[in-house]
């Protein structure tokens, strides 16, 4: 905020003389000052942009994977970040992008859902958006989900969103629009394996995308 300003006005006189009463006001901005923000505040606050995962599915396989970079505020950090995981002896491949803690503690909470409902994807997925949802700690979290079986293609946010693709194809994170259209061509356009376009349609991402390395993991079922 800025330095408050004092305000004094006079009342009525009195016997005894005029009396003073002071009051505090936020003073306003001086002309053509920008309001701090709360990274200017406090540094360490700064958004985490992180990782592109992207998925498809070809010839009965499924495929996923994402980059390795970790970026805070305008540097990178880490290029080498594994953020692609198996779980459920590895019937279920899931990726994550945004804050790295945050997901990792959701990965953790995926894993729980998927033993509580013996390996059941799609409602798994459903109650873990449900308590990311409504629950208040988890509410609080940073990231997205894209969790892919031999069946089931699935995006899960923290709006309670769980969203199947039409087509197979699915990305999330800050190059995602990029690799997906990128997957979309292969697809169409070339004989390539479903681990393959993954890694192409990546490194188109990673051209592109400031957020996004060629440090790529990949995950087939």
């Amino acid at each position: 905020m800025w330095p408050p300003q004092i305000i004094i006005y006079v009342t009525t006189p009195t016997a005894d003389g005029p009396r003073f009463n002071a009051t505090f006001a936020p003073a306003p901005p001086r002309a053509g000052a920008a309001s701090r923000t709360e990274t200017e505040i406090n540094p360490l606050k700064v958004p985490i942009h992180s990782t592109t995962i992207v998925s498809v599915r070809r010839d009965g396989h499924v495929a996923l994977g994402g980059d390795g970079q970790v970026t805070l505020g305008h540097t990178t950090v880490k290029n080498d970040a594994v953020k692609v995981r198996r779980l459920y002896d590895g019937k279920v491949i899931v990726g994550f992008a945004g804050s790295a803690a945050d997901g990792f503690a959701l990965l953790e909470r995926f894993e729980a859902k998927l033993k509580e409902h013996k390996g059941n994807t799609k409602r798994s997925a459903v109650e873990l958006a449900k308590d990311w949802r409504t629950d208040r700690v988890l509410r609080r979290l940073e990231a997205m989900l894209a969790v892919a079986d031999a069946q089931t293609s699935l995006m899960v946010s923290g709006n309670g969103d769980v969203i199947e693709p039409t087509d197979g194809i699915m990305g999330i994170g800050s190059g995602s629009a990029y690799a997906i259209a990128a997957a979309r061509a292969l697809l169409k356009h070339t004989a390539l394996s479903a681990e393959q376009v993954v890694r192409e349609s990546l490194t188109v991402a990673a051209d592109i995308c400031i957020y996004t390395n060629q440090h790529i993991t990949v995950e087939t079922i």
